[in-house]
């Protein structure tokens, strides 16, 4: 079974973790949750005690924040990559600059370190100069960033259906089979 680590910080869009979570649980994927402090703040101020008892539930191993000595913080665990959804500035920052200082940010540089997928949902607008360069540092080690924006051509029907494609993008960034998000099919006439 795929093994992937899913990490959730305090930004804006805890449903999108749980969108996460379902796209990797229906590939049947193996899923190691992380959640930030801030996490969990987001979450019960926006999703709720139910949601989140969904995303445990999704998960096949939960490690506390501050346990830097699990399994998935060394890079000898065989992990397919990692989606940080949503992606903090504070954890980005973490992550760009090698600041291994709690489980979500270590177990982001040993994605890195093993050239494995790191997809970083980074939720913030506008941005400052600051979080711009610490994209391009994430960038330049290998990490994808993947602002959760979304496909407006697709139409979607709901805020929820626009969730769901932004983390069926996530997911097919890891390449663990088949792309599942829908592509565009442009009308009329082909060059």
């Amino acid at each position: 079974m795929t093994r992937v680590v899913l990490g959730v910080s305090g930004a804006s869009g805890a449903m999108l973790a749980l969108a996460c979570a379902r796209h990797l649980a229906r590939r049947g994927a193996s899923i190691d949750l992380v959640v930030s402090a801030g996490g969990e703040r987001t979450f019960a101020l926006e999703d709720g005690l139910a949601a989140r008892a969904e995303l445990s539930a999704l998960a096949a191993r939960e490690h506390a924040i501050g346990d830097i000595g699990a399994q998935i913080a060394s890079g000898s665990c065989p992990v397919a990559g990692m989606i940080v959804a949503p992606c903090s500035m504070r954890s980005l920052s973490a992550i760009a600059h090698g600041l291994d200082d709690n489980l979500l940010t270590r177990a982001a540089s040993v994605q890195l370190k093993e050239r494995r997928p790191l997809v970083l949902l980074a939720r913030e607008a506008p941005l400052s100069l600051v979080h711009l360069r610490n994209m391009v540092l994430a960038t330049e080690a290998g990490a994808i960033i993947l602002p959760p924006v979304p496909a407006f051509y697709l139409q979607p029907a709901s805020l929820a259906d626009a969730v769901a494609e932004i983390a069926a993008r996530a997911v097919d960034l890891l390449r663990l089979g088949p792309a599942e998000a829908r592509r565009w099919q442009p009308a009329g006439p082909h060059m």
